[in-house]
């Protein structure tokens, strides 16, 4: 193989030019080094801000729910105090009218007034009443409902005992209970009420005491809980302010990087138009003059020369002409990557036709069967995409000149929603698939310039103008059986499609 600048060992033939240098490469900006400690360091600025929101969060429903907790509890409290309480009052209005009715009751035994009978038989109509209010305030606790129950008993027994002696006073008149009435009918049983209801009350007002003492704790608890937690989440929120201040400081770092790095690449572009420009004309003069001289050289001294004289000076001129020629293409190829993009409809079936019209004059004699299926429309700049496939077909005619018959087909694949792949699929004389990395380069040639003609370039302008329009190349072949190059372009509306247009304008 030879290439551009130097001769190198010949490899097998391949169809098409092949490098090793990259395209389109553009400058970027070196990640900064993170800990490689801990599993935090290592997440992105995004991460670690979804993460200390989601602390912030994850804190606020802890501390809501143990807030709604206590404050259950609290209210669960408040609710036990006040039924207490009402249970406090109606043991004070029991034990009050039960030792009224037993007071009536001993007028009535004493002085045999219907008066005072009648107004012990009213405050014994409030009995029921009280134990079905009672009954209901002590449902919760089975140690008082033990002593309502016992409590109901002994107020069963003193009126039992308070009924008797009305009857014998009703029979036998009031001297037969002269002494009962003295020592009170009932007086056992009231005093075991008295000692019953004071026991309820003692029992209500410790629990009473130990309920205001648990809110009281639970207020503080809950409080404390609600500070810390308020701590926590200032310090979350400071922290997660301090990442995004970070990531804005470290933005603008790199989007200062960036402007500077696009300033160096803008003045290396006017450089590289300055060298561009330089080539164009500088190095073109002497070309000129090397081959003009060697031109009338040979006329000067045409007779005196002998073949192998005339063959050097040919050589000499075939080479300057070369030279031309590869500093043509590689203006060419340079203002290839910096040249604006018009995106249009560009109809593929209309470009194939210009472009084999402009193609016919290197036709003559030459058997070609051609097969070119209906394309479809695409979306992309035409005489960037004219360039694309002129480079193709070009090379399909060149790399099937050595057969008879030359068979070349121009077709679309079927494919995904995303793009459209069209191929340029001939039968010349291919290339080996453990070559195809370096297709799409730059100035490295796999055949001898004497077998085909080129200067090394043409491919790889296919790969830059397709890179610009967000699609992708690729080719196979097989040696001697011939080679397909395939070109996808991103469908109209899709996401590649839209990200080229973003980076077009």
């Amino acid at each position: 193989m030879e290439s551009a600048t130097n001769h190198q060992a010949q490899a097998p033939p391949v169809h098409g030019e092949v490098s090793t240098l990259p395209v389109d490469s553009t400058p970027t900006i070196p990640a900064p080094s993170r800990s490689t400690v801990g599993w935090f360091p290592v997440l992105t600025i995004e991460h670690r801000v979804l993460a200390g929101f989601s602390l912030v969060f994850v804190g606020i429903l802890i501390i809501s729910a143990i807030s709604y907790r206590n404050t259950n509890g609290l209210l669960k409290n408040s609710g036990l105090d006040g039924r207490s309480h009402a249970l406090i009052q109606l043991l004070g209005s029991i034990d009050a009218v039960m030792a009224e009715a037993e007071g009536t009751h001993r007028r009535y035994l004493v002085t045999g007034e219907q008066a005072y009978l009648d107004a012990y038989k009213q405050l014994i109509a409030q009995k029921p009443a009280f134990t079905t209010y009672l009954n209901e305030l002590t449902r919760d606790s089975d140690e008082q409902q033990r002593r309502v129950d016992d409590l109901n008993r002994l107020m069963e027994r003193q009126l039992s005992v308070e009924s008797k002696a009305i009857t014998q006073v009703q029979e036998r008149g009031v001297q037969s209970v002269r002494k009962m009435a003295l020592e009170g009918a009932g007086r056992h049983e009231l005093d075991g009420i008295h000692q019953i209801i004071h026991e309820m009350d003692v029992y209500e007002r410790q629990a009473v005491n130990r309920r205001v003492f648990a809110s009281a704790a639970s207020t503080r608890h809950t409080i404390l809980l609600l500070s810390v937690g308020a701590g926590l989440q200032l310090v979350l929120l400071a922290s997660v302010y301090y990442l995004i201040r970070h990531d804005i400081t470290e933005r603008r770092r790199v989007a200062g990087e960036l402007r500077r790095r696009g300033e160096l690449l803008e003045a290396a572009n006017k450089e590289l138009e300055a060298f561009s420009y330089s080539v164009s004309h500088d190095l073109r003069a002497p070309l000129r003059h090397i081959d003009g001289y060697a031109a009338l050289l040979r006329k000067t001294v045409d007779r005196s020369l002998n073949e192998k004289g005339v063959r050097y000076l040919q050589t000499i001129s075939d080479a300057a002409k070369q030279m031309g020629q590869l500093i043509d293409d590689l203006l060419v190829f340079s203002r290839m990557g910096r040249q604006d993009m018009l995106r249009t409809t560009v109809n593929m079936d209309q470009l194939i036709k210009s472009i084999l019209s402009d193609l016919s004059p290197d036709l003559h004699g030459r058997q070609i069967s051609w097969t070119i299926a209906p394309l479809p429309e695409v979306k992309g700049d035409p005489s960037m995409l004219r360039q694309v496939f002129m480079n193709l077909l070009a090379n399909a005619v060149k790399f099937t000149s050595t057969k008879p018959v030359a068979s070349i087909e121009i077709g679309v694949e079927s494919s995904g929603s995303e793009e459209i792949v069209l191929y340029v699929r001939d039968n010349g004389v291919g290339f080996d698939m453990q070559y195809a990395p370096k297709l799409f380069g730059v100035f490295q040639r796999l055949h001898r310039a004497d077998e085909f003609e080129g200067t090394g370039i043409g491919l790889a302008n296919v790969r830059r103008i397709v890179h610009r329009h967000g699609g992708r190349t690729w080719a196979d072949g097989v040696p001697d059986k011939g080679a397909t190059f395939h070109v996808a372009l991103p469908r109209e509306g899709s996401k590649h499609d839209a990200r080229q247009a973003d980076c077009a304008r």
